[in-house]
């Protein structure tokens, strides 16, 4: 559809409008059932993509009021400017959201991202207590990346959210994972997925309540 020029002003001028962004192809984690490894890795292929622009960011930022950093191929942390984009989202007044799940960078790094933009709203993914999310989260420091979470506060004006989906290994952790965000002042959001290969699968949870129908095959 093409617009004229007063007519694409108006679209773009009706209230709050949001993107998510994959900002890079690169992500540090194995996680089993994410795309990067049944479509590609396990294939013998890959990860296609490219680091995104400072000029094609701004760009973006140009026209969006809220911008989620939820890499579907990556992890956002990776970006090399990452840092930069955060800053200029807090300067132009931009909501932001950071979905997080790779734990490579120092704790230096982090507090500088977060001193960048202490408005945006950090989700990180932990996928059961810290020492056990590795399971899934394959080369994650579940530890570290919870430790800097809490961190987080010293510097952000809302509080991180620890996001968790629940498998086989931690079902049984989700109670004491819930006690822990509270008692260090956490935000905390349980999922549940439904990337599940068979019956049998092995991070499939157990219990009913967990337990999503397995997903549609293609």
């Amino acid at each position: 559809m093409k617009f004229k020029n007063s007519q694409r002003n108006n679209f773009f001028a009706r209230g709050k409008r949001g993107v998510n962004v994959d900002l890079t192809h690169r992500c540090a984690l194995e996680c089993p059932r994410c795309p990067r490894q049944f479509v590609f890795r396990d294939n013998g292929e890959a990860v296609p993509g490219k680091d995104m622009t400072t000029n094609d960011f701004k760009k973006i930022a140009k026209f969006f009021t809220s911008i989620d950093f939820e890499g579907q191929l990556s992890d956002p942390v990776h970006h090399p400017r990452f840092i930069e984009f955060l800053r200029h989202c807090f300067e132009q007044n931009i909501h932001t959201e950071i979905h997080n799940a790779s734990s490579v960078k120092s704790e230096t790094w982090y507090q500088t991202a977060f001193k960048a933009n202490p408005d945006a709203e950090w989700v990180f993914s932990i996928d059961g207590l810290p020492e056990e999310s590795h399971k899934y989260r394959i080369n994650q420091n579940g530890r570290k990346l919870y430790d800097i979470m809490v961190m987080g506060k010293e510097y952000l004006r809302t509080a991180p959210t620890w996001q968790y989906i629940v498998f086989r290994y931690n079902e049984e952790s989700i109670d004491k994972a819930i006690e822990m965000a509270k008692s260090d002042g956490l935000k905390f959001y349980l999922l549940q997925s439904s990337r599940w290969e068979s019956d049998d699968d092995p991070y499939r949870p157990l219990s009913d309540k967990y337990r999503t129908p397995l997903r549609e095959k293609k």
